[in-house]
Formats: C-alpha cells, structure tokens, sequence
C-alpha cells in the first residue's frame, strides 16, 4: 500500500468518525441502488416520469396557471402516499384547500396533517420540523407565490420588497434540501405563473421565488388546462395536459429508449 493510500484511508476514517458512518463511500458501491418512488395516482404521469412515480427524497415543482389542476394533481399524489399507510402534510399558505373536493379525490381528510401559516418564515419553518422528523412521506407546499416574507406582511401596502421571496427560497431550500434526501420525503412544491414586463421575444411566462427551485428540484411538472369537458351545455370537468419539464433521475431502460430515438433521428437527418 502506497503512502497516497494510507493517507486516503486515514482521512476517510477521521471522516466516518467525525461526521457518522456513510458520510463518503465510493459511488460504485451504491450505484445499483433501484429509486424508490410513489405514485403520482396518474398512470400517464407515472410512465412520462420514467421511475413509476415521484422518487422519494427529492423536490418536485409542480407550477401553471390558475385553475389548471395543479393542487388537484398533488392531492392525487397524496391520495396514493395514504393508500400505502404513509403519512401526508400539506401547508397551505393560500387558506384555500377544499376538504370536501380532497376527500372526493380520495385523500383521507381525517389523517391528513394540514398548517395555514400566516407568513411564508412560518409556513417553511413548519416544513422544516415535519422533514426532519422522518415520519412525514409527503409534504406538499401550496402554493410558493403565496409564501409572503414577514417583513412584507408587517409593512405598509406599496412598499418595495425587492427578491425578499427569492432569498427566503433560496435559504430554505438550501437547509431543506439535504434533509429531505435523508427523510426520504417527497416534498411537492406548488407554484404560480406570472409574466415578465417587456419581453418582445420568446417566453414571457416565469415563476415566482427566484431560481433556487428549478436548480434544487428534480422533477419539474408544467400543468395547463387542454379543454373543458362537457355534459350537453353543463361544464363537469376540464381535460389537463401535463408536461415533465425536467427530471433528473431516469431509469436506465427509459434513458436507453430515450438515446435509441434520437440515435434514429440523427440517423434520418443523416440521410436526409
């Protein structure tokens, strides 16, 4: 054994000491590990996201516009978690959740952990406790635009709150992240669309909180409302077209599919 190994293997030793057990292995000897996952309770999402299902221990942002389905999708998800005996919270910091539309869905009301703060240190405080608590499966946060600072609720109407949400975000997220790897929660955060003033060319649309959620989240879900369903003149329903923005984590078979249609693209362009 060299000096270089004897020095590694006495670091990664003062390492496990100082900071536990599994504080640093090597990648290969968990590079087998299957990702453990939940239903969304949509067999389309499901097989869009290919892992079955939201995986455990990550962020998931599920944003759109109003009325699009986006809160109806998370307690969908909900719904399942409860199906397997695990245990749901949901914070809504818009005071807006329908227990009777819930529990049509199929959420159990009774069971369901629920928190209407009153600011948005308050509402991610709440969520910090139930993460690192390790008994919540799911934790759905409805909605991020509705995460109002303190400081913005204790001012005056008018005053200029410059990024205050953004750094707010970006903090929590920076704390939450890591212990929701180690709770495996899936921590579903619901989000709103607004414009951006003067963009002439390409998307105006954007969300709000900053970027520290589309860097720390790792399924993105657009959701917009396709059509309404009608029963003769008399609206019942509305036809929702969800689109997997990102996702960081594909099985190997749907990444193969996924490289085997674009090798067959190329190839065609090729010919062409």
């Amino acid at each position: 054994m060299t000096d270089r190994q004897v020095a590694l293997d006495q670091a990664l030793k003062q390492i496990e000491k100082q900071f536990g057990k599994g504080s640093i292995m090597k990648l290969g000897e968990h590079s087998d590990q299957n990702v453990s996952t939940v239903s969304s309770g949509s067999l389309a999402i499901d097989v869009a996201l290919g892992v079955g299902g939201y995986p455990r221990g990550r962020i998931i942002e599920i944003y759109g516009p109003e009325s699009s389905g986006k809160t109806t999708v998370a307690l969908h998800a909900i719904a399942e978690v409860q199906t397997q005996g695990g245990t749901a919270a949901f914070i809504d910091a818009e005071h807006a959740l329908d227990p009777t539309y819930a529990k049509n869905l199929g959420v159990n009301i009774d069971e369901l952990l629920l928190s209407q703060p009153d600011t948005g240190e308050q509402a991610l405080e709440i969520a910090e406790a139930l993460v690192r608590s390790g008994a919540v499966d799911i934790l759905v946060i409805d909605s991020v635009a509705a995460l109002v600072p303190r400081a913005e609720i204790e001012g005056e109407m008018g005053d200029a709150h410059v990024g205050l949400q953004a750094r707010l975000m970006s903090q929590a997220l920076r704390k939450l992240s890591g212990a929701i790897n180690k709770s495996k929660t899936i921590a579903v955060f619901i989000n709103q669309i607004r414009e951006k003033v003067g963009v002439m060319f390409g998307n105006p649309e954007t969300t709000p909180g900053g970027r520290a959620l589309k860097f720390y989240s790792t399924v993105r879900l657009e959701v917009r409302r396709a059509e309404q369903l009608k029963q003769g003149t008399e609206v019942i329903g509305n036809k929702t077209k969800v689109k997997v923005v990102k996702i960081k984590w594909l099985l190997h078979s749907a990444w193969q599919k996924w490289i085997s249609c674009m090798e067959k693209e190329f190839l065609a362009k090729a010919n062409y």
